[in-house]
């Protein structure tokens, strides 16, 4: 016997087996959709093939948006850009310090954030660079209108006799993954802006 609900049609009398309600323990019940407003027992029949069709059909599209969904889960999310290239050129004097870049980390509260790491990937070859720490003073920066934090400062010192362009390569990288490429090309000249030709 089978409980199915209501979306079935109505059948009373006797199974495929030849018996009857009465025969199968069923004396007492009516087929009357008064008696029974929310299912109705049905015997075995022609329906047990519309139900076992129902059933396999709700468990096929059961297994196969399961799969997709599992699919999509799986699927790595495209990663935003977290490397960034910047390339720019800075004038020098000789013998002279040279600031060639301000690193900071301002969070949205005007506070500061962790100061990022920085890597000296390509040395330059005639000059050197040396990084120190600093207090950085702003007014007016983006919702910020007046500001102190502590910065990283990276300077760049050509030797005295050296003139012409110069090359390196720093490495930024702040919390979070964002990493930022610096490529630097430095124009040495003399006091009276005498270059290397």
């Amino acid at each position: 016997m089978y409980l199915v609900n209501q979306c079935f049609p109505l059948k009373c009398g006797k199974d495929r087996t030849g018996r009857s309600w009465k025969n199968n323990g069923l004396a007492g019940l009516t087929c009357s959709k008064a008696v029974f407003p929310r299912a109705l027992f049905v015997l075995p029949g022609d329906l047990e093939q519309q139900s076992m069709r129902v059933i396999l059909r709700a468990c096929a599209a059961v297994l196969i948006w399961g799969c997709f969904g599992a699919a999509a889960a799986q699927a790595p999310a495209q990663p935003a850009p977290q490397e960034t290239t910047v390339e720019r050129q800075v004038r020098a004097l000789a013998n002279r310090d040279t600031q060639i870049g301000l690193y900071l980390n301002v969070l949205p509260d005007c506070t500061s954030g962790p100061l990022p790491t920085i890597r000296l990937v390509t040395a330059p070859v005639a000059g050197k660079v040396v990084v120190k720490s600093a207090k950085a003073k702003a007014t007016n920066y983006k919702a910020c209108l007046a500001l102190e934090v502590p910065a990283y400062v990276a300077f760049y010192k050509a030797p005295p006799e050296f003139l012409g362009d110069d090359a390196l390569t720093i490495e930024v990288k702040y919390q979070g993954g964002r990493t930022e490429i610096q490529k630097i090309t430095v124009k040495v000249g003399g006091p009276g802006g005498q270059q290397k030709i």
